[in-house]
């Protein structure tokens, strides 16, 4: 056995120190490495259980095809590959903004892939991005499949993962602690007289992110020895329609609350609507906090009570700080950017 801990001849597997091979790929499918090219390529006819076989040693391995070879270009290039779930939500372009304000004035340029939420779509963003050998990737939150991971943490290229840092990331997270962030919308609501909080959320399956604030208010809310008198959850992604709906329906079933804290601004605004709509007073009627800091909360009637996250922050911190180390650090390190609460006028 050497020092990995694996056998002397089985040189399938890479070491830890090692970025996976083609030549890797081909010995733990047992098959040549013009087979394993013309895989990745899709090239020439291939047996179905050859083709089954060379796929899962790849993903086995998170091997990378390098589409730069033979090109001019150095072992990285000026890419930065940013993956974002979304650009619809205004949250990620905000993001985006702070990234591109760290890259003026550098030779580096940011490719930029959308996932739509779906990990396996992250994974395939990856995989494309790495193969051109960029100088860093930034991804959000610490959710990837294990091929993804695979690849990331074989890749040694820079990695940030960014918006979370209550887990350990692969090499840098720049965010804030959401579950931390839960707690202050607790003791918020908490100091302020309310008593009878109920919680608003949208469809946890996609936003981790959002099941660790929901978490940390019930941990805020037992600290006082308070808990949720009731809460409503669509199985929708979060909007101020569903807001408004989700509000309507926990409303509905007789919800004795005098105070409501939503997963987003979104879902707030949303609830602020339902409010006006059914002529209940805020926050005299019904107390309403949200998180994010969004402009259109502070654009209502009463502007919304909210956790402020600082995004453009976020995004130009892990540029700097990805810019300032080029080559990965042996330990991984955690940024906090903070949060602030906006008091506004609703809770």
């Amino acid at each position: 056995m050497d020092g990995d801990g694996r056998s002397i001849a089985d040189d399938s597997v890479p070491s830890a120190a090692e970025t996976p091979t083609l030549a890797h790929v081909a010995r733990l499918a047992k098959v040549s490495e013009n087979t394993v090219s013309r895989v990745i390529r899709n090239k020439g006819p291939i047996a179905p259980e050859t083709r089954l076989r060379v796929n899962a040693a790849i993903d086995a391995l998170g091997y990378v095809p390098n589409r730069a070879a033979g090109s001019l270009a150095s072992s990285s290039s000026p890419i930065i590959g940013v993956i974002l779930p979304s650009l619809s939500n205004i949250v990620f372009p905000e993001v985006l903004r702070g990234i591109n304000a760290g890259l003026i004035g550098t030779s580096y340029r940011p490719m930029i892939g959308v996932t739509d939420y779906s990990l396996e779509t992250e994974q395939d963003i990856i995989s494309s991005l790495l193969a051109w050998h960029p100088a860093a990737i930034i991804t959000t939150g610490f959710e990837h499949t294990t091929a993804a991971r695979r690849m990331l943490e074989g890749s040694r290229v820079r990695i940030a993962e960014l918006m979370d840092i209550d887990d350990r990331p692969i090499d840098l997270a720049v965010g804030l602690s959401h579950r931390d962030a839960g707690r202050a919308m607790a003791r918020h609501l908490v100091q302020r007289g309310y008593s009878r909080i109920g919680y608003v959320g949208h469809d946890w399956t996609a936003d981790r992110r959002a099941r660790l604030r929901y978490e940390g208010l019930c941990e805020g809310l037992s600290e006082t020895g308070l808990s949720l008198v009731a809460e409503y959850r669509t199985e929708a992604p979060s909007s101020t329609l569903e807001g408004r709906r989700a509000l309507a329906s926990l409303l509905a079933d007789g919800a004795a609350i005098d105070a409501a804290a939503f997963s987003n601004d979104d879902m707030a605004v949303g609830g602020f609507m339902h409010c006006m709509a059914a002529g209940m007073p805020v926050p005299d009627g019904l107390a309403l906090m949200g998180f994010n800091g969004l402009e259109i909360g502070q654009v209502l009637p009463k502007p919304l009570t909210t956790v402020l996250s600082n995004r453009f922050a976020i995004g130009k911190t892990a540029i700097e700080a990805l810019l300032e180390t080029p080559q990965r650090p042996q330990e991984a390190r955690i940024i906090d950017t903070g949060f602030s609460i906006i008091e506004g006028a609703t809770a």
